[in-house]
């Protein structure tokens, strides 16, 4: 009974499989991309990694034995001496600070005629940051983000409205100082006004008043006379 066996069997015996399975991995070596479908490029990926974290075991240490160990492993899966070396001594590098997943495998359009799932796998390197994809917030963290995002948006907020406060007070006291300005103005103008007005000019009809009155009474004494 096949418990606990999850490889896919592929519709081969295994002597077939494995050698599907070294040929592939040959490839992909050597154009670090293949095209296959999508049941052999999951069959593919735990096989293609065991051989390159035999490829990093061998370039950490330092025992030549050791290196040659791992060698003959890798060796003895893949089957081709060629691209063996070029995983040893060139590729290796590119997965040095990498603790797993060598491999990237993009599913494409099922294939005409038998419309099999076809996909694409290969090798990623050094400098791959991946997708970039942002990974969705949970409630807590959205929740523990919220208050922070409004106290920096009250710190950036406070130095314009402080300078804005600052420019309707200075605009408010210009516009009271013109206002007084006005009031003086208009206060000056009223005095001299009054001083113009015919309220100065009392004295004088009253000492025409008087003359009058006197030449009225002279003419009534010489009446009288």
């Amino acid at each position: 009974m096949r418990h606990a066996k999850h490889s896919n069997q592929l519709g081969r015996k295994k002597e077939h499989r494995i050698a599907l399975m070294a040929n592939m991995a040959m490839a992909l070596i050597k154009n670090r991309r293949i095209r296959t479908t999508l049941a052999k490029a999951k069959a593919l990926r735990p096989f293609i990694e065991k051989v390159i974290t035999l490829a990093k075991k061998a370039h950490a240490t330092d025992d030549k034995l050791k290196k040659q160990h791992f060698h003959s492993l890798a060796l003895s899966r893949v089957r081709d001496l060629g691209s063996v070396n070029r995983l040893f001594n060139d590729l290796v590098e590119d997965f040095t600070n990498r603790a797993g997943g060598y491999t990237r495998i993009y599913k494409l359009v099922p294939r005409r005629g038998d419309a099999a799932d076809m996909a694409i796998i290969e090798l990623i390197a050094a400098d791959d940051e991946g997708y970039g994809k942002r990974k969705a917030k949970s409630k807590k963290s959205a929740k523990a983000e919220s208050p922070a995002d409004e106290t920096s948006d009250a710190a950036e907020s406070s130095p314009e409205d402080t300078v804005s406060e600052d420019s309707s007070n200075t605009e408010s006291s210009a516009e009271e100082s013109s206002a007084s300005e006005g009031d003086s103005s208009e206060d000056q103008e009223d005095t001299s006004d009054s001083e113009d007005s015919p309220d100065s000019a009392e004295p004088e009809n009253t000492d025409e008043a008087q003359s009058e009155e006197a030449t009225s009474s002279e003419e009534d004494n010489s009446s009288e006379k």
